[in-house]
């Protein structure tokens, strides 16, 4: 665990850096459009290379030196900040280069992160695969904490500049850790080594493996429905609390704060505890808690109901993915993980992508109209959300809420998907 620990701090790092320019980039976004559609495509954009990426990344990840992709990841990452920075000095930033720049580093990001996750297994047993996973969403979630609130705070003592430059620094940090330590990779059979098959059979080996598999091919299914829904929320998050709060950063920064409080909660009660003897119980119920957690979110419209809701909202995503995340490591051998992890990522990011692409033009053009005074949706919700500005955000949030909660109920009437660690064995070797 030492090597994973250590990597995982200069990651924790990198993330605490990059969560806090995210985070001014979207005041800064938000400031200048006021549109949830410019910041629903800024994540969008992101994506789309991640997913075209993907199949290739995994055959990158299986063949090449994980340490050096995971270097080279942060390090595009670094050179990217600093072209925003750059043109944020000399006034030539537009929301325009954000889309490029979310589109360069999202390629590197899959990678990197493909590279990361194949990683695990070689440098942990299978019984603290969940534990590991857990320790992963901890870095995330203390990041939440952090970046938000400082982010908050600082973006008008030190600008949006003053953020990206702290962002260099982390960048730093993280390929440092990376390069100081020794990382296994998977060994390659000596027929592997001599066997080059085309191109479109690498490709496809994920979706063929994953479909020789139905039980795993659910897993992902449900999985992949649930960030379609989730995404839609994502996309609206921001948007709504600016629009409800009057572009206050502070509220922004103190609900994410709150996210991360609850995610770091969760993780180390699944850090200590090891997570369930039924891992698909972990997913499954992870996914009841967090949707039920943000309806309650899209309901409230003050501090007082956003602070709780978020923070139990976020106290289930270290159960659903660390379960999920289990599932995973424990049934695909090391040496085919990063193909099939693609694959696994490529179809989530689809339906990722696809969420975000929708939810802005919905909220914008459907949503917002239909709240406003005399909309067509006031008679019925009104009530409920009010007819300010967020009010239709709100309503699609608490839609795309109701959806998650029914995901994971769903989970337990498919055979295939509830008892998915009985029916495929631990690290199956034939395909």
């Amino acid at each position: 665990m030492r090597t994973f620990l250590t990597i995982w701090s200069g990651q924790t790092a990198s993330l605490i850096g990059s969560k806090m320019s995210r985070f001014s980039l979207t005041i800064w976004m938000w400031e200048i459009t006021e549109q949830t559609t410019a910041l629903a495509l800024f994540a969008f954009f992101t994506q789309i290379p991640r997913i075209l990426i993907a199949p290739f990344a995994g055959i990158i990840v299986d063949r090449y030196n994980r340490k050096l992709l995971m270097i080279a990841g942060d390090t595009v990452a670094g050179i990217s900040t600093i072209a925003i920075l750059f043109l944020y000095l000399t006034h030539n930033l537009q929301i325009w280069h954000l889309y490029v720049v979310g589109s360069i580093t999202g390629t590197f990001e899959q990678i990197q992160e493909l590279a990361y996750s194949a990683t695990i297994s070689m440098m942990v047993p299978q019984k603290q695969y969940s534990r590991a996973s857990s320790i992963g969403f901890l870095a995330n979630y203390s990041s939440n904490i952090m970046a938000p609130a400082l982010a908050g705070s600082l973006y008008y003592l030190i600008s949006l500049a003053g953020i990206l430059t702290i962002d260099l620094i982390t960048f730093v940090l993280a390929v440092t850790t990376v390069l100081f330590v020794q990382i296994p990779q998977p060994k390659i059979t000596e027929t592997a080594q001599q066997s080059r098959p085309n191109i479109l059979h690498e490709i496809s080996f994920g979706f063929r493996y994953i479909a020789k598999r139905p039980s795993l091919l659910a897993l992902l299914l449900s999985a992949s429905l649930f960030w379609f829904a989730h995404d839609i929320g994502a996309a609206l998050y921001s948007p709504m609390i600016l629009a409800r709060t009057g572009n206050d950063a502070r509220v922004l920064g103190t609900v994410a704060s709150a996210a991360g409080i609850g995610g770091v909660l969760g993780a180390l009660i699944i850090t200590g505890w090891g997570g369930p003897k039924r891992r698909i119980n972990g997913f499954l119920l992870g996914m009841v808690g967090a949707g039920a957690s943000k309806i309650v979110f899209g309901f409230g419209q003050m501090l007082f109901i956003w602070i709780p809701a978020q923070f139990c909202s976020s106290l289930n995503f270290p159960l659903l993915g660390s379960s999920y995340d289990g599932i995973w490591l424990a049934k695909v051998k090391p040496a085919v993980q990063g193909r099939v992890f693609a694959t696994r990522s490529m179809l989530m990011m689809i339906m990722s992508a696809l969420g975000y692409l929708i939810a802005g033009p919905l909220a914008d053009y459907v949503f917002e109209p239909a709240m406003k005074p005399e909309g067509s949706l006031v008679p019925i919700f009104g009530g409920i959300f009010g007819t300010g500005n967020g009010a239709g955000v709100a309503l699609l949030y608490v839609i795309s809420s109701i959806c998650l909660l029914l995901v994971g109920l769903s989970g337990y009437a498919c055979r295939r998907l509830r008892d998915v660690e009985r029916l495929v064995p631990d690290r199956d070797e034939n395909f």
